[in-house]
């Protein structure tokens, strides 16, 4: 991949939910380097559920495209624990992956084990599998927290910087999540 071709696309994916609710609304949002909007898609995870990451490789093969550069997630784990695993999401599609946070937590070790007495085991080693997130300063003096596959951090920061106009959301993701919350609230 060539980060720095002009009309690189992303696929941004956020989300947005009710504890309520058994489902979480996904948006993928395809944008150019140009900030040219080329594709909306949506899908959906279960609350407290364990399929995030493939509800997210069924969103890009549905989408039967072959022009995307690469994958921006808003964080690792959505929809009440539902944990998106980067490194199938990046096996699978053959495309880097890039996965955006904006705080930094103490751990969820115990909360995970409140809400999943059964199956917290299982959760806690595929969060250990994916690593620390790495905290890195974006153009605008903004820090994130990310996490990569296939991409070095180096070239995932300037990929980021190149749809950020200003602040620490890149522009895909908060046109995401600008788009999830509306479908959300008008279901």
């Amino acid at each position: 991949m060539n980060i720095n071709k002009k009309g690189i696309r992303v696929l941004a994916i956020a989300e947005s939910f009710k504890k309520e609710k058994s489902n979480s609304i996904l948006t993928g949002v395809v944008m150019r380097k140009d900030f040219v909007i080329d594709g909306v898609i949506f899908g959906k995870t279960t609350i407290r559920g364990s399929d995030a990451t493939q509800n997210i490789i069924a969103m890009f093969k549905n989408l039967h495209r072959n022009d995307i550069g690469f994958l921006l997630l808003d964080g690792m784990i959505i929809s009440m624990f539902n944990i998106v695993d980067g490194e199938i999401i990046y096996s699978t599609l053959g495309i880097p992956v890039i996965v955006i946070t904006f705080k930094n937590s103490q751990g969820i070790d115990d909360i995970i084990k409140t809400h999943f007495p059964d199956t917290y085991k299982i959760r806690l080693s595929i969060i250990k599998k994916l690593g620390k997130r790495e905290p890195i300063l974006l153009k605008t003096n903004k820090v994130l927290l990310l996490r990569t596959w296939g991409i070095s951090l180096e070239d995932a920061v300037k990929l980021l910087n190149s749809f950020l106009i200003q602040g620490s959301v890149p522009e895909p993701i908060k046109l995401a999540k600008i788009i999830s919350r509306a479908y959300l609230k008008s279901l």
